[in-house]
């Protein structure tokens, strides 16, 4: 189970990439690099592990700048005799030398202190018990000058999903020497990213609450939540179905404190929102870089909208924004041949990613002129459909066209309104049997899901509680960039309601498969690739904060987005877009019966419900997408 841990931690922070060698020797680092360790002293006391890589040949001369990852996953290896295979956030920063800085955060492993979950950012600090990630990047970056010889007085740091969150939140230190930021895979908001979508519990992480809801009795090295993990069958849907409802984990979770948070705190409520970072993105002067993968099943929502935040709030900084053909974390290693799940991309991306653009940033502004002519776009994005990097002055981009794509009779899909008066198509949705997410049944009884995001949907296309809805073959490419938002005109025979709404590119019957095709039984002619997909719970329709029940039998607006999108239809293609209900065990099940708390129903909560969607004049359901032109 421990190893399954260190797996996940790679796919979900990238801190244990490092230990990849990825074309480096196993000796540079203990050849190139000096290691000391220290206990740095907090404002209010607190001493905060610290791990420094400095370059041997640093001199008065010869001077380097920081560039730090603070982690909640460990610093290891420990010990001044112990080095890793490779530093920083690629091969090449490695070679070229920094003074890497790794840096436990409080209350975790070697470091003093109470960890929490999204450490709330305080904005006005009255005295020095007022502390956050902010301060605490501030104390260290102070103390890093001042003893940490020959530096040349420039601070930068990057992190993946929970360090990006750590690397956003210690931007706000305000310290004159940090002049650079790359979040990557950020974690922004609880409620939108990881653990929630638009409200809805992510069950597909309920292996990871040891991780993140017990705490350490002392500082410690070794991971002390090794005994607290489920150990689920193999098949993890079936797992899931029989644990029953949600109430039924606190079997193995009655002494987590993250998930009696979870269960105690089911809206969006002033707990979450102490915890959400992006409305204290104000007042930035340095520079940002935020890294995300365009099939991220953890934390897409993060990056995009750190990106749109700090745009927003912080006019004239530099600000750019870097989306890849990535699962979670991955640009962090090359694979050769660029994958996900089925989906051939080109070879050495990562590799692209890391000295063309993420090198060239850092360099800049570390080592360099630092003045913002970096050469780099506002925004390097990937195109999945055309399977190319494409450069854009600004995200999203100006010149698109809104169109909405209207569902119709007869599993139809077009940008023509629908023109019946009285039309809808409709689906018993079932609790007990609920639709799986995937075929990847190995996958659900892992940490995280990872292969979704672009998986062939054919399987939930034949299932009668999957509605599917269709364009005729495109004439010429159609390019979404932007923005998508799903606008559904529902009824239920419930009073609570999911919905579930995916985006699909439908390949020619007479696709070929591609020739480094790591499945040998895909068939890739008729594939239904899901390009977009998201999830929202019909209470919180109107408010995340305060939720309401449906009414049943009423004709009710349900609106929600999806995330970016950035994928060319090309010509011969179909678009598809499915809606469904349940999406398990990735997501919790809606009992459909309205309830105060979905974590603390009983298994008599949950009902069949049938659940209409319309498309007829004056009731147009659909996505309103945005066409790059």
């Amino acid at each position: 189970m421990f190893r399954n841990f260190l797996i996940f931690a790679f796919l979900f922070a990238g801190f244990f990439a490092k230990a990849q060698a990825q074309a480096a020797p196993d000796n540079f680092v203990k050849e190139n690099y000096s290691k000391k360790e220290y206990d740095i002293s907090m404002r209010d006391g607190i001493k905060l592990h610290t791990i420094v890589y400095s370059p041997k040949d640093a001199a008065v001369e010869n001077k380097y700048p920081f560039l730090m990852q603070r982690t909640c996953y460990s610093v290891a290896p420990y010990g001044e005799d112990a080095y890793p295979v490779r530093l920083g956030p690629s091969t090449l920063l490695m070679r070229e030398k920094y003074i890497f800085v790794y840096q436990d955060v409080r209350g975790r492993y070697k470091s003093e202190g109470v960890w929490t979950n999204m450490t709330p950012h305080i904005d006005a600090k009255k005295n020095k018990t007022d502390v956050d990630e902010a301060s605490d990047t501030y104390d260290t970056i102070d103390w890093l000058l001042k003893n940490v010889a020959n530096n040349n007085g420039r601070v930068g740091q990057w992190g993946i999903s929970y360090p990006g969150f750590y690397t956003t939140a210690s931007a706000l230190c305000d310290h004159p020497a940090l002049k650079a930021s790359s979040p990557q895979a950020p974690i922004s908001d609880f409620f939108y990213d990881d653990f929630h979508h638009n409200g809805v519990f992510t069950q597909g992480y309920y292996l990871t609450f040891p991780v993140f809801g017990i705490k350490p009795s002392e500082p410690t090295a070794a991971s002390w939540f090794e005994n607290d993990f489920i150990k689920p069958t193999p098949d993890g849907y079936t797992f899931n179905l029989n644990m029953g409802p949600l109430k039924n984990f606190d079997k193995y979770y009655s002494k987590n404190f993250f998930w009696q948070e979870t269960v105690d705190h089911p809206n969006k409520d002033e707990f979450w929102q102490k915890r959400d970072i992006l409305p204290h993105l104000k007042g930035l002067k340095h520079a940002f870089m935020t890294v995300g993968g365009w099939f991220d099943a953890e934390d897409l929502y993060g990056p995009l909208n750190t990106y749109k935040t700090i745009e927003k709030n912080n006019p004239g900084i530099y600000n750019t924004l870097v989306v890849g053909p990535f699962g979670h974390g991955r640009w962090s290693r090359e694979t050769g041949h660029t994958f996900h799940n089925d989906i051939y991309f080109g070879d050495s991306i990562a590799t692209f990613y890391q000295n063309t653009i993420e090198g060239k940033f850092f360099n800049h502004f570390l080592k360099g002129a630092g003045d913002g002519k970096t050469g780099l776009p506002e925004a390097y994005l990937f195109d999945t459909g055309k399977k190319k990097w494409e450069t854009y002055e600004k995200w999203p981009v100006a010149n698109v066209e809104k169109k909405k794509l209207f569902f119709q009779a007869d599993g139809k899909l077009s940008f023509d309104k629908p023109a019946a008066s009285k039309s809808f198509s409709e689906y018993v949705s079932d609790p007990m049997k609920p639709v799986p997410y995937t075929e990847n049944y190995k996958q659900m009884s892992g940490f995280t899901p990872f292969e979704y995001m672009s998986e062939d949907q054919r399987f939930a296309s034949t299932r009668p509680d999957v509605l599917v809805f269709k364009t005729e073959v495109l004439t010429e490419d159609m390019t979404l960039g932007g923005e998508i938002l799903a606008q559904l005109k529902i009824s239920t025979t419930g009073t609570d309601a999911d919905f579930f709404v995916k985006l699909i590119d439908v390949y020619p019957d007479d696709e070929k498969n591609n020739e480094f095709q790591p499945n040998p039984k895909v068939v890739m002619a008729g594939y239904q690739q899901m390009v977009r997909s998201e999830i929202v719970r019909s209470r919180f329709r109107y408010s995340i904060e305060k939720p309401e029940p449906l009414v049943a039998g009423k004709l009710t607006d349900v609106n929600f987005r999806l995330q970016d999108v950035l994928h060319t239809f090309k010509k011969g293609h179909c678009i598809m877009v499915q809606v469904q209900s349940t999406v398990f065990p990735l997501f919790d099940r809606n009992p459909q019966k309205y309830v105060a708390n979905i974590y603390k129903a009983e298994a008599s909560d949950f009902i069949k419900a049938t659940q209409r969607i319309y498309h007829q004049t004056g009731a147009e359901s659909g996505l309103t997408v945005d066409i790059i032109k």
